[in-house]
């Protein structure tokens, strides 16, 4: 199945006014992670592209992260949180199963005046918060919309399975919405075939796999990833996600500022960049300092890039996720850093 959305030629839209982030302290390097499992450095920096992730302290959780993100964005926009009118967290580690994550964050900052939930989508689940987002602002009734990706995955990772545990890492990023007459999200195009959730998916936890003594001894509350098909499909649908996004708009690669994709590979990244058409210098990548931190990739990528950006520059952002999910977004910039 699929989704698609456009602003109206002439209606506000929602533009990201401000972005924040936050990536733990401590790293985990392949060197680190050689004296764990059987690997190496060369090995993972050739399939992935990754050097080190970051790993959040066992008393942390996700919402320190989204928390962390949530209040420099506040900072670097010049509010108070209780000008917040939504919060969306996208993430699959929530603290708990309830209350949403999003609870938690909006009592920690003090929005005292803001709804919230958590979204699931997994990795595309930042790129989903964002449409969301933008529809609250230009359907009229709100004005400020939190959107946070983050994720503790070392929560969920095994760290004796080589396959999984040398690509993931924890952070959160943020960003904040607001209605602006000229720039913002212009477009977006989602994608969801449920014919993918046992290549990637965690089995224990839910309903169907309640927690006990056989679940935990299968360890199904860790990352399920049959490595293979799950490439094979990102791979092809992440560009296609990304050529339907220009094509819709008349997009050449000159019109394109940069390429935001999430970070989970490497290789795929510059499938879908050359796909596109763009050098490598139009492309945010940040996957070998901290690796596949699900949700947060993108934000965690506008907000290191957000200086070369300038009002009006057109970016392209794009994922893909269990589910399986994926999809492509069109924006224009609303600011100069």
């Amino acid at each position: 199945m699929s989704a698609t959305s456009s602003s109206a030629s002439g209606a506000p839209r929602a533009a990201v006014t401000a972005t924040g982030h936050f990536v733990p302290e401590r790293r985990l390097t392949n060197a680190d992670l050689e004296e764990l499992v059987d690997t190496n450095d060369e090995w993972i920096r050739k399939r992935t592209g990754i050097v080190e992730r970051r790993i959040l302290d066992d008393d942390q959780a996700t919402s320190d992260m989204a928390t962390e993100a949530a209040e420099e964005v506040l900072d670097a926009r010049g509010i108070g949180a209780d000008e917040i009118d939504v919060i969306i967290v996208a993430t699959v580690t929530p603290d708990m199963q309830f209350p949403a994550t999003a609870c938690l964050v909006q009592d920690r900052i003090g929005a005292s005046n803001a709804w919230g939930f958590d979204l699931s989508a997994a990795c595309s689940g930042f790129l989903y918060g964002l449409t969301t987002g933008a529809q609250f602002i230009e359907s009229g009734r709100f004005d400020t919309v939190l959107v946070i990706g983050a994720d503790t995955m070392s929560a969920i990772t095994d760290f004796t399975d080589r396959t999984t545990c040398v690509l993931f890492g924890d952070a959160a990023g943020a960003v904040l919405l607001e209605r602006d007459d000229e720039m913002g999200l212009v477009d977006a195009v989602h994608h969801t075939d449920g014919s993918g959730s046992r290549f990637l998916c965690m089995e224990g936890g839910g309903s169907r796999n309640p927690p006990t003594h056989r679940t935990v001894d299968e360890k199904m509350h860790y990352i399920h990833q049959e490595g293979r098909p799950v490439f094979k499909f990102a791979v092809t649908r992440m560009a296609d996600a990304c050529v339907e996004i220009m094509d819709r708009n008349d997009l050449e690669p000159d019109d394109v500022r940069y390429l935001v994709p999430h970070q989970a590979n490497l290789r795929i990244i510059e499938a879908a960049a050359n796909r596109m058409g763009l050098d490598a210098e139009k492309v945010m990548i940040n996957i070998d300092r901290f690796g596949n931190t699900t949700a947060a990739t993108i934000p965690l990528c506008l907000y290191e890039w957000e200086n070369d950006l300038q009002r009006g520059d057109g970016i392209v952002l794009t994922a893909f996720g269990g589910g399986f999910t994926w999809g492509a977004s069109y924006l224009t910039w609303a600011y100069d850093s």
